[in-house]
């Protein structure tokens, strides 16, 4: 019996490893698949490069912002090339690594659960007094779909496999994917078209900031809010799709139907009913939130198999955390301890640090919103990015900065600083007091919290 089974070796499962082996050799990495990180293969880093290459194209088409005026070409044609180059640089680290573990810590295959402490794989039997499941999450997909339009539709699990650029995207979906994906293609010269099931973009939940973020995005891409395709066909290697938008029916042309509407648990994979037939509904699964334990046994769930906060960081961190809850069982620890942090990689940024605006209202906390334009400021206007604006939540009593929202660019960076602000709990005079060095898009933060002093002086 072995002191400990990881099943997926994503990011968490890999951060789980890397910790469990420093406090026992008794253990085993169960994966079904490449040895290697959803992040690092279809996620964060080849979307960043593709963001990246996007954006510099984006920036010398519109240098005239600081100034210069330029005639250029441009050809797009090894974007995809490049893309998975940089792709394939970053998963060969991962794989080297994970080859570099004893074969013993190691198998492939997929595992399904027998009853509590004993899996199956490969037909053979393995037990554990604890398991630690990483399994992550698989792109949405309607099946019905795929089946009419084959090949043309494909998630973020397919997309960077293109060999080059589509002339044209639909894309479904307006959450973080959808949008950092169908800008990206926008500026790199496809006819890119969004169809958002509700009058929301990204993550924002600022009226003010959403509202923002919709007319900025909208001057880019082609949005069809509360609309989503009612029929699809694949006619002569073109997506058709038909749909009704104020009133009026309509049908359009793509090359691609990109479906980006989220991602489901692959816990299902595991036959967690053969443990507890109660937990044949994942959506009804006793997982703990802070403790990631299902119901009051020895298994833990990491990651994004089972979250509500699918991010890498929060994944390697709830890897690291579990293990010593399954080594150290029955005595549990919190492990959801970080403060939240997420970030948009659009243009501009959106970023959430702390709490955002709408879980202050749902909470009804008496809180009052610093908010600062970066229209009009210094370091935004230099560097031609003058767009968006941010907002700080203090608590009204205790002074403490609660959370913040931004739609900027550089949000990622001053996101970080919030957060760790959060986390250091100090009052708005604390922050006032530190350094801003000038000029700095910094500046528009102090600019802010000076918002809310204002407000609670003039009370």
């Amino acid at each position: 019996m072995y002191d400990l089974i990881i099943i997926g070796a994503g990011t968490a499962g890999i951060s789980a490893y890397k910790e469990a082996v420093k406090h026992t050799q008794n253990i085993l990495v169960i994966n079904d698949g490449p040895w290697d990180t959803t992040c690092a293969r279809v996620g964060c880093m080849p979307s960043k490069v593709l963001i990246s290459s996007a954006n510099r194209l984006y920036d010398s088409q519109h240098i005239d912002q600081v100034g210069i005026t330029t005639e250029s070409s441009f050809d797009t044609s090894h974007i995809m090339s490049h893309v998975r180059a940089l792709r394939d640089r970053f998963t060969t680290a991962t794989i080297k690594d994970v080859q570099s573990w004893p074969k013993q810590h190691r198998l492939s295959g997929k595992a399904t659960f027998i009853n509590a402490n004993t899996v199956k794989v490969n037909g053979k039997h393995f037990q554990a007094k604890s398991f630690i499941l990483a399994v992550g999450s698989k792109p949405v997909i309607n099946q019905n779909w795929k089946d009419l339009l084959k090949d043309h539709l494909i998630t973020s699990d397919e997309i960077f496999e293109l060999k080059k650029l589509p002339t044209s995207l639909a894309v479904i979906g307006s959450g973080v994917i959808a949008i950092e994906l169908a800008q990206a293609f926008s500026r790199l010269g496809v006819q890119t078209t969004l169809f958002a099931r509700s009058q929301r973009v990204g993550i924002l939940t600022s009226p003010n900031l959403q509202l923002m973020a919709q007319q900025q995005l909208a001057k880019e891409l082609n949005i069809y809010f509360k609309t989503l395709p009612n029929s699809v066909n694949l006619v002569d290697q073109q997506v058709n799709l038909s749909f009704e938008y104020k009133r009026e029916e309509k049908t359009q042309s793509f090359d691609y139907l990109l479906n980006a509407t989220g991602r489901s648990s692959l816990l299902d994979s595991l036959k967690l009913d053969n443990i507890d037939p109660l937990f044949s509904d994942l959506n009804k699964l006793p997982v703990h939130p802070q403790t990631k334990q299902l119901a009051n046994l020895p298994i833990f769930i990491a990651g994004d198999a089972h979250t509500d906060t699918p991010l890498q960081h929060e994944a390697a961190h709830e890897g690291r955390k579990l293990v010593d809850n399954c080594l150290n069982y029955p005595k549990v620890k919190k492990v959801k301890s970080l403060t939240s942090l997420g970030v948009v990689f659009c243009s501009p940024e959106m970023a959430i640090a702390g709490q955002s605006y709408k879980q202050l209202q749902d909470k009804n906390i008496d809180f009052i919103t610093g908010f600062s334009s970066y229209e009009k400021q210094g370091r935004a206007l230099i560097l031609g990015k003058n767009i968006g604006g941010v907002e700080v939540y203090i608590d009204r009593k205790t002074r403490k900065l609660l959370g913040a929202e931004l739609f900027v660019n550089s949000a990622e960076h001053l996101a970080h600083l919030l957060c760790w602000m959060i986390n250091q709990n100090i009052t708005l005079d604390e922050i006032l007091d530190q350094a801003y060095y000038h000029p700095t898009l910094e500046e528009g933060l102090r600019s802010a919290f000076k918002h809310v002093r204002r407000q609670l002086l003039s009370v």
